[in-house]
């Protein structure tokens, strides 16, 4: 199956999300777009054009947006959040927390620039914590989808979802390889290949990496379950067990901390269930630096060698 995966071109992942929400925008008119002075920066120009009379400049004042989302909801309104995915985290956590998740609003939080691919910017903006961050917060859905098409998809998912949510997305350009005609299912992996040696769980921009690794593994004789986890809550646990049945090991891929992460989901559910040994591709408990996406992804691990190496190394430790 990975050796059908065509990319059709290349885009940012908040292009799609950006394209998404402008036709919403064209469809439910309770859609409403908030940004704290990041505008061009979250694709909303198309969106700001053809609804102003929907849309909240709120300057750098992320707090206050937060605030002002979860009163925009006790109207009917579905507000979309946007800034950089350091700022829609760790500066307004406790309003977050506080006005939004405690009770449930219907706020759909849209974090661009995250992770280690935001670049040149740095330590201070790649933040690296937020999907560990958001998804312990009581009800709150975390999505991380992979491409241009998958972020399009999801950011019209999120509306016609009940209640709070995280949507992760980032700055650089990235293969498309997904079908734009798929709709996006909220807690349910997607497939990329079937195999029985070894099972590896991706989210975000990891995904294609983990599909050129695949195709390396497989060359060498290595069959692997692929699985886009695009929701990291809720988590479709029983796809990440039956793929866990099928293989007995794991390796986990994903542009943020090991710690409170994605891999860290997959652990919990395997403990709990089916304990099998996996390895853990991402940033290991450190900040990240300024420099070019392409040359951090290689110096902190996140590249397809590395994950052909954590996959032999946790094959070995299955036999």
């Amino acid at each position: 199956m990975v050796q059908q995966i065509q990319v059709t071109g290349q885009k940012d992942t908040r292009s799609g999300f950006g394209d998404g929400i402008f036709e919403l925008g064209k469809s439910n008119p309770n859609v409403v777009a908030l940004t704290a002075d990041l505008a061009g920066s979250l694709k909303l120009n198309a969106f700001i054009k053809s609804f102003p009379d929907r849309f909240i400049q709120c300057g750098i004042a992320e707090a206050n947006m937060m605030g002002i989302a979860a009163g925009l909801t006790i109207g009917g309104k579905i507000p979309f959040t946007t800034t950089f995915a350091n700022f829609s985290t760790g500066r307004v956590y406790d309003q977050i927390r506080q006005s939004i998740a405690y009770s449930g609003k219907n706020v759909k939080i849209c974090a661009s620039h995250a992770g280690l691919t935001l670049g040149e910017d740095g330590a201070t903006h790649q933040i690296l914590e937020d999907i560990g961050m958001m998804k312990m917060l009581p009800g709150m859905t975390v999505i991380v989808p992979c491409d241009y098409n998958q972020t399009k998809a999801a950011t019209l998912a999120v509306a016609e979802h009940q209640g709070p949510v995280y949507l992760r997305f980032g700055r650089p350009v990235w293969p498309i390889f997904t079908n734009p005609d798929e709709k996006f299912v909220i807690g349910k992996a997607q497939y990329f290949n079937e195999g029985t040696d070894v099972s590896i769980f991706a989210c975000g921009h990891m995904v294609w990496t983990a599909i050129e690794a695949t195709r390396e593994l497989e060359k060498e004789g290595i069959k692997v379950d692929l699985l886009n986890i695009h929701t990291i809550k809720p988590l479709d646990t029983p796809a990440v067990l039956q793929s866990l049945q099928k293989t007995g090991c794991a390796v986990t891929v994903e542009e943020h901390n090991v710690i409170g992460g994605l891999g860290d989901s997959i652990a919990h559910a395997a403990s709990k269930n089916l304990p099998v040994p996996i390895e853990m591709i991402g940033t290991n408990d450190t900040f990240g630096e300024s420099g070019k996406p392409t040359d951090l992804l290689i110096k902190y691990g996140l590249d397809k060698e590395h994950i052909i190496a954590a996959v032999k190394k946790v094959l070995k430790r299955k036999k």
